[in-house]
């Protein structure tokens, strides 16, 4: 639940970086994780330049032929990485009408005898060089300077709710594998009649942060607020769009706050939507046990939305082990055609606890 917020905050990660203005900012920080879970931020350190070829490249992705993109279909990598074909994924049983590739930090593949979890991290299926010129280059680069940017940020969070800068630091491993997706929305006339309207369907995003290039001038991403009203966050030049996870919010015992939001499909003859959202990673071996926050930070959420416990079970440390095994689970939800591959023992339990909800209801 969150506040009932009329517009998203807008913070100059600038002002964090000079002494005269950094309390401030801190204070405009608390009170965007404690009362809309969402905000922009503008100065994030990113290059212009970058940013211009990442969104050239994300358009120039999907103007491949069908067949060079099968080439590096999502069901090829046990890591869920790599192209999904249109309305492949499906958020609360309903079909995201979306077409994407999903791209992590460049790991290598797992050891054989490693948790069945860590099989999440591994290398990306490029498109090859001369499909697309620099692409790779593009992305990689582009995802480690997000990689620094999301590191930087976590600590301002920490900061803004009084605790030591490197407080989330135990979360994440070494070699951390942030992800990245590239995505498109066609518009609901290239769709046609079996089009619901749904580019991404109600939801909170998991880990702890994420932050979204909105490539295209199109109004698509709406977030709620706790009247249910569904407010606009339409592209700023110059900004990127931060969203606060579940896992942060489970960390922070409800402080910050994970907000529901949605895409809908750009209006027929307005062209496709484009987006880029980068989410942080965090360590699968972690699990989530609760922070020590200072007295007057948990004051301010319980005067807000009292002692909720609004998490899903993804993040609450007494159904899992590590955070990698309902992170699995959760993927091979969503990839059902990678689950057959790759996981289909997996498919088979989350079918069979399916069946029993369904089973217990008509009951």
């Amino acid at each position: 639940m969150t506040t009932a917020f009329t517009e998203i905050p807008i913070l100059d990660i600038s002002q964090s970086q000079d002494p005269a203005t950094k309390p401030a900012f801190l204070a405009a920080l608390r009170h965007a994780l404690i009362e809309v879970g969402f905000l922009y931020i503008t100065n994030y350190g990113v290059p212009d330049a970058v940013t211009a070829e990442v969104v050239r490249q994300s358009k120039a992705l999907f103007g491949l032929p069908l067949d060079e993109k099968l080439k590096i279909e999502m069901k090829h990598s046990p890591h869920f990485l790599g192209y999904s074909r249109l309305a492949n994924e499906i958020t609360k049983e309903q079909i995201d009408w979306r077409e994407q590739i999903d791209l992590a930090t460049e790991l290598p593949v797992p050891g054989e005898h490693e948790p069945r979890y860590r099989w999440l991290r591994g290398p990306n299926l490029w498109p090859s060089e001369e499909a697309l010129p620099g692409f790779k280059k593009t992305f990689t680069e582009y995802i480690e300077r997000m990689s620094r940017v999301s590191m930087d940020f976590t600590g301002l969070v920490a900061e803004c709710l009084g605790l030591p800068v490197d407080a989330f630091d135990k979360y994440f491993d070494r070699d951390q594998q942030h992800k990245l997706k590239i995505v498109k929305y066609p518009d609901l006339g290239e769709l046609g009649k079996d089009a619901t309207g749904q580019g991404v369907g109600p939801h909170k995003d998991s880990m702890l942060t994420s932050y979204l290039l909105q490539a295209s001038d199109h109004d698509g991403l709406q977030v709620q607020n706790s009247q249910g009203e569904w407010i606009h966050c339409r592209p700023i030049p110059g900004t990127l769009v931060v969203a606060i996870g579940q896992g942060l919010e489970a960390l922070t015992k409800g402080v910050c706050v994970s907000t529901t939001h949605q895409v809908i499909s750009p209006p027929a003859g307005s062209g496709p939507r484009f987006s880029v959202p980068f989410f942080q990673g965090v360590s699968y071996d972690a699990k989530f046990a609760k922070m020590d926050l200072p007295a007057h930070v948990l004051a301010l959420k319980n005067k807000l939305r009292g002692n909720k416990d609004e998490v899903e079970m993804t993040f609450k440390h007494s159904m899992f082990d590590h955070i990698g095994e309902a992170t699995l689970l959760n993927r091979v939800k969503s990839h059902r055609d990678v689950a057959e591959v790759w996981y289909p023992d997996l498919l088979a339990e989350v079918d069979r606890r399916k069946e029993m909800l369904r089973s217990v209801a008509a009951n």
